[in-house]
């Protein structure tokens, strides 16, 4: 099964595709999406929807596995990040994949065993799990990685709960 994580963002938009084989995990590509601030809102939501295409396109996952919008004081920036979601999942749906959604508390919850870890925490569990030399740059495809790797977590528990 291979999955492709998101880490929401407007100018940078972390995403990352791993395969799961017989209970192993394996990195199959990560980078990030990046947009200009200089360029206009709408243009640079139709260079998310292209370049997640081809992602999609070229690396076939059968999920979607999107942090939910998480936010404390800005809400300004929430907005933003909302509108880049809302192209993620639209992406997704044209794409013909299945999407899962999940909070911050419930991916570092998945990776690390608690929902309150540090990003650090989160991102070395990521290079532990994938069997990777150095954690995963930049950061924004850390975080989306550790987005697949919790959904490959729940897919196995979901699928254990259907078989009953």
């Amino acid at each position: 099964m291979r999955i492709l994580g998101v880490d929401p963002g407007l100018a940078k938009l972390g995403w990352g595709v791993v395969e799961k084989v017989n209970n192993k995990l394996a990195p199959v590509a990560y980078n990030c999406i990046r947009t200009s601030s200089k360029n206009e809102m709408s243009f640079r939501l139709e260079q998310i929807f292209n370049e997640l295409t081809e992602v999609i396109k070229h690396y076939q996952p059968v999920a979607l596995s999107v942090e939910k919008l998480f936010f404390h004081k800005n809400v300004t920036s929430a907005l933003v990040v909302g509108q880049a979601r809302g192209v993620v999942l639209l992406t997704a749906r044209i794409g013909g994949l299945e999407v899962f959604e999940y909070t911050p508390l419930e991916i570092k919850q998945a990776l690390v065993g608690y929902g309150r870890a540090e990003k650090q925490q989160v991102q070395n569990m990521v290079r532990v799990l994938l069997s990777l030399k150095e954690v995963p740059r930049p950061v924004d495809a850390a975080d989306a990685l550790g987005a697949a790797i919790c959904h490959s977590q729940q897919a196995k528990l979901l699928s254990l709960i259907n078989k009953r």
